[in-house]
């Protein structure tokens, strides 16, 4: 005993007596961030991921940066800076010593390969960054199911539904405010949403604008070409149709991509798109003879195509020159529910548009982007029939449509911005003109008028409660200006919070308002060192634009140029001395504004999964509405209070919105080889307008209009997804699942003699009568066939499709009669499609 106690005195006392070791040190991994000039580039966030960690530093004054500690292995290298290329090496690190590594930066313009990626699925505390933006990229167009291909209609189901904007919504391509999309759906590489909600560049709110980002010119020539058929033995009946329609639908699409014969400089973007379409639309009315359910033909053609020669002068400038063509034809416009045939029209649109695109590093801390774009169009509309439209309120709607009219433009638009760094700060300003543009109207609707009945036994007893007629000189030709300039301030505070605070002004001609200064703020914070959770808020101020509709009103019904009649019953056969309409815009009237604001948290769940929960708010003030200030007087309702005048609409600043709404949004990985989004919205949008043509019931009492918004839906779910389960199982699925939307309640007469049958029963509020919702599922089928035994993203490939529409048949009815007269009072006279079957074909190389 006491010689093992001997042992371990002297085992412990010549362990205590050695020197402890030393941990063996990692050599870091260091190296120099620079411009295409070789000048060094400060206050960059440089990211090294790989083996499930990843570690974070920022670029010294100097451009340089060091990660301490890191294990040897193999790992990636980001770095991302607005208006260059993004940079994603692959490095490995050893246990002794790496060798210092030079990043250089190329300008973002040609030298772009194709790029197919599902993006970066991580929170990161960045404005710019927010998770709840949607963001549908290459990939998941191509293997999602869309209707004729058609992305931004199918995903205008993400924008904000219950905001009634005077403009619509608001596309931008490549950073540009335009029309359309440009180029056709092949040379799109990403659509995004809600993208940076507070970012000045743009005057519109982020729920209503949707940013379209097209193919870069590669270095390698890349095609496309895609061939969708569609046709009505592969469909289910319409509901309300008596017959299946025999529709038929082809479209031949394509894209082609590369370098100008062998130029390393000179590139060009080729898209085309021929669409022939043989279509019907579902007639169910109510005649004097009884009902009416047809099928009438609305063929349809459509021609598109871009050209874009892209030119890198060095790696400080590039510029690209684009030339984009449409042209449509359509027959039957308008027809369908209790649109009878004949009150159609035939309509053309040709548009050509210009671009021109300039970018090139002015130092080593400043980036300019000016694009400017000049176009032109034209648009005649002939109704089909050359007589007085009938119109029986949510009965039948007959004779010719008195909607002749050509619409022609010459518009302009102009978006300069600089973006500066200065160490931790990267400043955006500039200014741009969204719209600059010589509007012409020919305008020789109603020449023979519109006759209005309150019911079917008003129009066999020939007793229309009101007509409509339209004499005088029809043109109207004026310039439509819209400008605004902004300024921001980025300021990365510290790796986890990052403040945006900026101003925009915007104006626009014929409105007297010059203080429409838009404040705008967005904070992003990760409370936590992994950065796995981030906290963002914001609050801005957005002033919309109305539009040329209201101005082409005040221009040309101004008592003397287009005289506008509204008769109480029939039309006299002598005009005499009837007074005229004027149409004016309310002194002192402004440009709606809209306030914007959130609180919202985002998590990451897994590597490629995050979950955001964020509630919005938007309140909305002098939103713009139309009231008849001559309107009849109580008791009897029969005089004008001026006799000289007919109907005297103001057009006003006066309306007013609140909404408010709770989303979740999921998106990255959401199973094994599962990819997508899913999106849950609970809101509630009030307003007491719905838009600048909208009239209220009593326009001495514009005040008790409060109430649901026209389009406003209490619950949303919609899912985006693919799943890769095998060669021959590969699907795309789209779900929409959607409360209904309300209807307004009338008594269908015009019981106050203004004109105009919007008269609600007493006590019933504006919108109370309540639609069903709908449910839409969409499947696609797909099948990649590789043609050459050459690397996965570079062999040419063939894809067979087959998409299905609404697959489980479902009806979803719209378009609710609400007025007390109709023989469908409470009844939808449409639906929304029923199954359709459209079978594809893709060529790629």
């Amino acid at each position: 005993m006491l010689e093992l106690l001997c042992l371990l005195l002297v085992t412990t006392v010549s362990g205590l007596a050695q020197p402890p070791q030393r941990a063996i040190a990692l050599a870091p991994l260091t190296g120099t961030l620079v411009d295409p000039s070789d000048t060094p580039v400060p206050a960059v966030r440089i990211v090294l991921a790989g083996g499930g960690q990843a570690w974070e530093a920022s670029t010294s004054p100097t451009g340089q940066f060091r990660f301490d500690n890191v294990p040897p292995g193999s790992y990636e290298l980001r770095c991302d800076v607005p208006g260059f290329d993004r940079i994603a090496q692959r490095v490995r690190t050893g246990p002794r010593s790496n060798r210092p590594l030079r990043l250089r930066l190329t300008i973002a313009a040609i030298r772009e390969e194709l790029n197919v990626s599902e993006g970066d699925r991580t929170v990161k505390p960045q404005v710019d960054r927010n998770a709840d933006a949607i963001s549908v990229e290459r990939t998941m167009l191509d293997n999602l199911p869309f209707l004729d291909n058609n992305y931004l209609s199918a995903l205008g189901r993400f924008l904000d539904p219950g905001t009634p904007g005077g403009s619509g919504t608001t596309i931008v391509v490549d950073g540009m405010e335009m029309r359309n999309a440009g180029v056709t759906a092949s040379a799109i590489q990403e659509i995004r949403i809600n993208n940076n909600p507070y970012t000045v560049e743009y005057p519109r709110w982020s729920r209503r604008r949707i940013e379209v980002i097209t193919k870069s010119s590669a270095d390698a020539y890349h095609g496309t070409l895609n061939f969708l058929f569609r046709d009505y033995r592969l469909n289910a009946r319409d509901a309300l149709a008596a017959t299946r329609p025999q529709e038929q639908r082809r479209i031949w699409e394509g894209s082609l991509f590369g370098p100008v014969a062998r130029s390393k400089k000179t590139s060009f973007l080729l898209s085309a798109a021929r669409e022939e379409e043989d279509l019907f639309a579902v007639v169910f009315a109510r005649g004097p003879g009884g009902p009416v359910n047809e099928n009438v033909p609305t063929p349809q053609m459509n021609t598109v195509a871009s050209l874009r020669i892209s030119h890198q002068f060095n790696d400080q400038q590039a510029i690209f020159w684009q030339y984009n063509f449409q042209d449509r034809w359509q027959n039957n416009l308008g027809v369908g529910g209790i649109t009878l045939g004949e009150a159609g029209t035939q309509s053309r649109m040709r548009e050509d548009e210009f671009v021109f695109n300039h970018r090139a590093i002015v130092n080593k801390n400043l980036l300019s982007q000016f694009r400017i774009l000049v176009g032109r169009y034209w648009a005649p509309t002939k109704s089909n029939l050359d007589a007085a439209r009938v119109s029986v309120i949510d009965a039948f709607t007959g004779g010719g449509a008195q909607a002749d009219r050509l619409s022609t433009e010459f518009h302009t638009s102009i978006t300069w911005l600089l973006t500066q760094t200065l160490g931790k700060h990267t400043l955006k300003y500039g200014f741009n003109i969204p719209d600059w543009s010589r509007r012409g109207l020919s305008d020789r609707a109603n020449q023979i008028g519109t006759l209005s009945f309150a019911s079917l036994d008003a129009f066999a007893a020939n007793r229309p409660f009101a007509a409509v007629l339209q004499h005088g000189d029809p043109r109207t030709i004026f310039i439509e200006k819209n400008v605004g300039g902004f300024f921001q301030d980025e300021w990365q505070v510290r790796p986890g919070l990052s403040i945006a605070a900026g101003l925009r002004y915007d104006w626009q001609n014929y409105f007297g308002d010059t203080n429409n200064f838009a404040p705008r703020l967005s904070i992003a914070w990760a409370p936590a060192k992994s950065r796995k959770t981030v906290i963002r808020t914001g609050a801005g101020y957005f002033f919309d634009r109305s539009g040329p509709g209201p101005i082409w009103d005040i221009l040309r019904f101004n008592g003397s140029q287009l005289r506008r009649y509204v008769i109480n019953g029939a039309i006299p056969p002598e005009l005499g001395a009837l007074p005229t309409s004027i149409h004016r815009l309310q002194a002192g009237a402004g440009l709606p504004n809209m306030m914007q604001f959130n609180l919202g948290v985002e998590h990451q769940l897994a590597k490629r999964t995050t979950l955001s929960v964020n509630y919005v708010g938007t309140r909305g003030v002098q939103l713009l509405r139309s009231r008849d200030a001559n309107a009849p007087l109580p008791p009897g309702f029969a005089i004008r209070p001026d006799g000289r005048v007919n109907v005297l609409r103001d057009i006003e600043s006066a309306g007013r919105l609140e909404a408010n709404a709770l989303e979740v949004n999921l998106r990255g990985g959401l199973g094994p080889r599962v990819n997508g989004m899913v999106q849950y919205v609970f809101g509630k949008t009030m307003s007491d307008t719905g838009g600048v043509n909208w009239f209220p019931a009593n326009s001495f009492a514009p005040a008790g209009e409060w109430g649901r918004a026209d389009t406003d839906r209490r619950q949303q779910f919609n899912f985006l997804g693919t799943a890769t389960l095998h060669r021959w199982a590969n699907f795309g699925l789209s779900v929409s699942l959607l409360s209904g939307i309300p209807f307004n309640i009338t008594t269908g007469r015009d019981e106050n003699g203004d004109g105009m049958a919007l008269d609600r029963p007493i006590g019933i509020a504006r919108n109370t009568g309540n639609g069903p919702g709908a449910a839409i599922v969409d499947l696609r089928w797909y099948r990649d066939i590789r043609l050459l035994p050459a690397r996965k993203d570079k062999s040419p490939s063939v894809t067979l499709a087959m998409d299905t529409f609404n697959i489980l048949n479902r009806v979803n009815y719209q378009n609710f009669a609400g007025s007390l007269t109709s023989p469908f009072f409470g009844q939808a006279v449409a639906t929304q499609p029923s199954r359709r079957l459209q079978l594809g074909v893709r060529f790629q190389f």
